[in-house]
């Protein structure tokens, strides 16, 4: 009876997808994902798209591994015995002034790591830099990934980490797991977004049972609550306007998204009407008048974008704005 429910169902996933294909880029993936058997795999109009059916007659959307939005994103510093193989390759000078990230694909694949009280957050505790947040758990509790990816890192260190767990996800970020009982996953493997990679415990430099979760971008730290919050395990956006200022041991999540995104359009428009300026080298025999006709402005614009007045000597080389 179970096997005819699931083909019945599967058909009618199968048809319903071809069918309505931009619709299923609405569904949310279920959480569920190590807890019962794959039964099969079913391809939707998307090649990129497939649906998992389990053995509880639960299903899920799942992307096909081929899809990594960053083409660089497991090849750059990819180290599977390091747990910091950018320190040695790039520099913080290196990384733009802001990147746009989406934190999430069409499918918004995405899953809380794990539920629990806050214990300690992003910045110096005790003169020393903690670059995660500590989220108290019992030994044992299930971890799971965050979003879609792959383990670079997993092993057993002698490291204040313990037990740690390295994901990269798709846009390039990288989430540690921290001070574990038990790990799940090795490195190489692929995982999506609710996947369980590991268990909790208070492996390394740990006073207690927790998870020490870090979010990192060509291996600087940044305060993770800029992209989830912690106290509803929701994230705080789709996309994230990461910037260099944001990887300061001091700089923690207390900004207002508005005004975040008020600052970025300014930083747009600010960048729009640099590219659109331009400049005029003074050459022999050059004044005002001539130099307005010959760009197609007035003396009193050139005044008023150069600060001089109308009588103004011009040394020759001097760089005038035009526009």
């Amino acid at each position: 009876m179970r096997k005819t429910y699931i083909l019945f169902f599967a058909l009618f996933v199968w048809l319903d997808t071809f069918a309505n294909p931009l619709d299923s880029l609405t569904i949310k993936p279920i959480e569920k994902l190590q807890s019962a058997i794959v039964v099969d795999t079913l391809p939707t109009a998307d090649k990129h798209l497939s649906i998992v059916l389990f053995n509880d007659n639960s299903w899920r959307y799942i992307r096909t591994a081929e899809i990594e939005p960053d083409s660089t994103a497991f090849t750059r510093c990819w180290n599977t015995e390091k747990i910091s193989p950018y320190r040695d390759e790039v520099t913080l000078s290196q990384i733009p002034n802001a990147v746009p990230i989406a934190l999430v694909d069409s499918l918004r694949s995405y899953r809380y790591p794990i539920k629990g009280r806050i214990t300690s957050r992003y910045g110096v505790r005790r003169r020393v830099n903690h670059n995660g947040i500590d989220i108290a758990l019992k030994v044992g509790d299930t971890i799971c990934s965050a979003f879609d990816g792959r383990v670079r890192f997993s092993k057993a260190t002698e490291t204040g980490y313990g037990t740690l767990v390295i994901v990269r996800h798709d846009n390039g970020i990288e989430t540690y797991h921290g001070h574990l009982s038990k790990r799940l996953v090795e490195a190489g493997d692929r995982v999506v977004a609710g996947q369980p990679i590991a268990l909790g415990g208070n492996s390394g430099r740990s006073t207690g049972p927790h998870l020490h979760f870090e979010c990192r971008y060509m291996g600087q730290s940044f305060d993770p609550e800029r992209i989830i919050n912690f106290s509803t395990g929701d994230l705080r956006r789709d996309e994230l306007l990461l910037k260099r200022s944001y990887f300061s041991i001091y700089s923690k999540y207390e900004q207002d998204w508005n005004g975040e995104k008020a600052l970025a359009d300014a930083d747009k428009k600010e960048a729009e009407i640099s590219a659109e300026r331009r400049y005029y080298t003074v050459r022999e025999g050059d004044y005002l008048g001539k130099i307005a006709a010959r760009n197609h402005t007035t003396v009193s614009a050139l005044c008023r974008l150069n600060g001089i007045r109308a009588d103004a000597v011009l040394p020759i080389g001097k760089r005038l704005r035009v526009k």
